[in-house]
């Protein structure tokens, strides 16, 4: 019997019986519709991450000195040098300093707005374009000239005609706008578009202390990481003596570390999941089992009419791996549709632009493994089938 004929057989038998076709398949159906979601959740997680990270700049070094003192310390000119120093590695250099403390528009308090104290590269090297005015400029930070550029959020809500040229107040200190950034995020309360930013020296002066501990610096290559970590390492060492009075850290790296953590989570989900392919396929062998016990007779003519173990064997091992990929492809239909629904309650729940992504080699690796695991346990009935005396299956009542 050629296979197509074993197969159109299959289709038969499945379409004979449908309630308890579909019963047999629910294990399959469920286990490919699971590891479908929820390797598109990792899919969307990693996505959402690196989108995240990206806007945060993933070929930032962000160098933080915790150890300072009389005698050892770096200043700003010596970071600036050491950024020139080296072309190949660095793009641009920039200090940061957070500026704790409240802004004042009129008669508003802002309580949530971040404010940091910058170089003039730094909107260059984080991506930000302005839609409106100028940026920091080197001049305002050589004369700590007490000028800002605010977020779209700030003149959205409170410079409605226009933020430039208008004033705000920075713990009791009077700030002239010069710029709006163009928007980031939502351009709402607590988003990186409710931001300052300040030239550093007048950051630092604010704060009223001299000394800068935050530096961002900007790689030409993130390929380049580990030298660009290791030109930062030396210097610093060099200077404190000790690598425990600072520290160095890549974006690139951190969100390397955390996809790694998320695919090992992703994938032990997946194997959990995968535990009802396993279910889905005892079900399988066992309603072919009793498949085999209900078609006695039929075996047996086919028998007596010259039938070889090999075609008994083939028809049922095609009937269980025709019923199994069945399951399958109903699974990834329902694993796509499940994917969509998740898509929408994530946005509707928890605002966020995160999308469930199935990848086209989960799915195949899913249907695969469905369609191989009613093949296996097929097999055990398919055998028993085939063993049968023609005879006995005659006589079999």
């Amino acid at each position: 019997m050629s296979v197509l004929k074993s197969f159109s057989l299959a289709i038969k038998s499945i379409l004979g019986s449908k309630a308890r076709s579909m019963l047999t398949m629910l294990g399959i159906i469920i286990g490919v519709a699971a590891v479908i979601v929820i390797v598109g959740l990792g899919n969307g997680m990693e996505n959402y991450m690196t989108d995240s990270f990206k806007s945060m700049g993933t070929n930032i070094l962000a160098v933080s000195v915790t150890g300072r003192g009389s005698s050892r310390s770096v200043s700003v000119e010596d970071m600036f040098e050491l950024a020139d120093e080296h072309p190949e590695l660095y793009a641009t250099m920039s200090p940061t300093v957070s500026v704790g403390g409240s802004t004042k528009i009129g008669s508003e308090t802002l309580s949530y707005t971040s404010i940091t104290g910058v170089g003039e590269d730094y909107a260059d090297m984080r991506g930000y374009k302005l839609s409106s005015g100028r940026y920091i400029e080197y001049v305002d930070n050589l004369k700590r000239t007490k000028v800002c550029v605010v977020g779209s959020y700030i003149e959205r809500e409170f410079f409605p005609t226009g933020a430039v040229g208008q004033t705000l107040n920075i713990n009791g200190n009077t700030f002239r706008i010069v710029g709006v950034l163009d928007e980031q995020d939502s351009s709402e309360e607590r988003s990186s578009d409710d931001t300052l930013h300040l030239p550093f020296a007048t950051a630092s002066k604010l704060l009223g202390s001299g000394n800068i501990s935050s530096y961002s610096f900007a790689m030409l290559d993130e390929n380049n990481v580990a030298k660009a970590k290791a030109v930062i390492t030396d210097k610093l060492t060099e200077v404190f003596g000790s690598t425990s009075a600072f520290r160095v850290t890549s974006m690139s790296e951190i969100l390397d570390t955390m996809s790694s953590m998320l695919n090992m989570v992703v994938v032990i989900l997946a194997a959990i999941a995968s535990i009802s392919l396993v279910v889905g396929g005892i079900g399988i062998m066992n309603i072919m089992l009793v498949s085999v016990s209900e078609r006695t007779r039929e075996i047996g003519i086919r028998k007596a009419l010259g039938a070889k173990r090999r075609h008994i064997m083939s028809q049922f091992v095609i009937e269980a791996g025709t019923t199994s990929a069945i399951g399958g492809i109903l699974g990834i239909l329902g694993g796509y549709g499940l994917s969509v629904l998740a898509t929408q309650l994530i946005v509707t729940i928890l605002e966020t632009d995160m999308a469930v992504s199935p990848s086209t080699g989960a799915v195949l690796m899913a249907f695969g493994i469905s369609a191989g695991i009613g093949v296996l346990f097929g097999y055990l009935p398919a055998r028993k089938a085939a063993r049968l005396n023609p005879i006995d299956a005659l006589r079999y009542e």
